[in-house]
């Protein structure tokens, strides 16, 4: 899925392949959430993911109740103009992204260029991930409200038609930012690199400190969304999981998510936890150093995995340099981006335990980033001179494991 809502349109051509998907289910009604509608109709939402916010992140809540507007399909309509081609913002497994004007306060929709943009979000009938991710997306994001959690506005579910309508992100995601070339997409500097990486270090750690502890399982760059600001917030919810209860320590579950994020122990067991998620920071931080996506096989062979390539690299000083992104030359000191790869390989480590929590994460970002020793003169030729660069175009690779079209 991710979708980049503010960039224009094409297919989600992420070379880092899915690793299952979830099986067509039938439409039943019983789907245990509540929403408001435009008649401020309200039922019980089931309490199987009720919880408490951690103290530490005081921005966040939980809501009782999800408070969201019911739209009808002829309102979305209207508001995209019969989602015309020219207003797709993206594509992806679940379907096209559109984007579409409303009130906004009333959220009922308005003309092109008055009130607020929204994405739009429409099931493609075809869809394998379909039903069940569409629930998921409104169980969780119905309920929950971060400042780094993308936000929900309201679904549509008419006959076999399901949309969901969140919150425009101007910027579109950070993988476009990393990875696309483009004279209008200008590369993200160390500073702004550090301040995306603790906004999605925020968000994870407010999902994983309430008292259900919430699983994201799908974290990757093309899920992570920008707004004018370069805000992070978490976007796609669809593969969520409820954390362990009762005293256990994974969930076991099939295993979804993305190829070269995915947590080794996941892909070995299906077992899942919390800090499964730690792993896949961790991938996306390397990511933002090198200025290389986690898995590229236009790249030579042994360097096609970046996890297997460049970790190696992260624990010495001398060995880092040859690996850094080098658009970002000159913009930070040795000792920011040395500590950087240190908590990048923490987050990587094999055994989940030997991961550093979420919240741990945050402090370590808010450390580095209060560095302000100057950079010093790289005198290093680096590595990433010869490390073939992906061309602007888009190309996706599948493997046989992934099923989703």
């Amino acid at each position: 899925m991710g979708l980049c809502w503010g960039s224009p349109a094409r297919r989600d051509t992420n070379p880092s392949t899915t690793l299952a998907s979830t099986q067509g289910t039938s439409y039943s009604r019983n789907i245990g959430f509540s929403a408001t509608s435009s008649s401020n109709e309200k039922s019980q939402f089931s309490e199987a993911a009720t919880a408490s916010v951690d103290e530490t992140f005081p921005n966040g809540q939980l809501l009782e109740t999800p408070n969201l507007r019911v739209f009808s399909f002829a309102e979305l309509k209207s508001a995209t103009r019969n989602f015309r081609p020219d207003t797709v913002l993206g594509e992806g497994g679940f379907g096209k992204v559109f984007k579409g004007w409303v009130d906004e306060k009333t959220l009922a929709p308005s003309k092109a260029g008055v009130g607020m943009i929204v994405a739009i979000k429409k099931l493609n009938p075809e869809s394998i991930q379909g039903f069940q991710e569409w629930q998921s997306e409104v169980n969780f994001l119905g309920r929950l409200s971060h400042p780094n959690l993308v936000k929900l506005l309201g679904y549509c579910w008419e006959d076999k038609e399901l949309l969901l309508v969140y919150e425009f992100m101007q910027r579109g995601s950070l993988e476009n930012h990393l990875f696309r070339r483009s004279s209008s997409i200008e590369p993200l500097s160390w500073d702004r690199r550090l301040q995306i990486a603790i906004g999605a270090a925020q968000g994870l750690a407010f999902l994983h400190t309430s008292e259900k502890k919430v699983i994201y399982r799908d974290f990757k760059a093309s899920n992570i969304l920008l707004d004018g600001n370069f805000n992070a917030k978490i976007s796609d919810f669809g593969l969520a999981k409820l954390g362990p209860s009762g005293g256990e320590s994974h969930v076991t579950t099939r295993i979804m998510g993305t190829y070269g994020y995915a947590a080794p122990e996941y892909i070995a067991t299906g077992h899942l936890y919390v800090k499964s998620d730690v792993y896949g920071f961790g991938v996306v931080l390397l990511e933002m150093l090198t200025g290389l996506r986690a898995l590229d096989t236009k790249r030579p062979s042994r360097q096609q995995n970046l996890v297997e390539w460049a970790k190696p690299c992260l624990s010495s000083k001398r060995r880092l340099k040859t690996i850094m992104d080098l658009r970002m030359e000159g913009q930070y000191s040795p000792k920011a981006a040395f500590q950087a790869a240190q908590l990048t390989l923490k987050c990587l480590e094999p055994e989940p335990k030997n991961r550093p929590s979420m919240k741990d994460v945050v402090e370590s970002l808010e450390r580095i980033e209060a560095i302000k020793e100057k950079p010093k003169p790289s005198k290093t030729s680096s590595m990433l001179s010869s490390v073939h660069r992906p061309a602007p175009q888009y190309i996706h690779h599948r493997s046989p494991l992934n099923t989703r079209q």
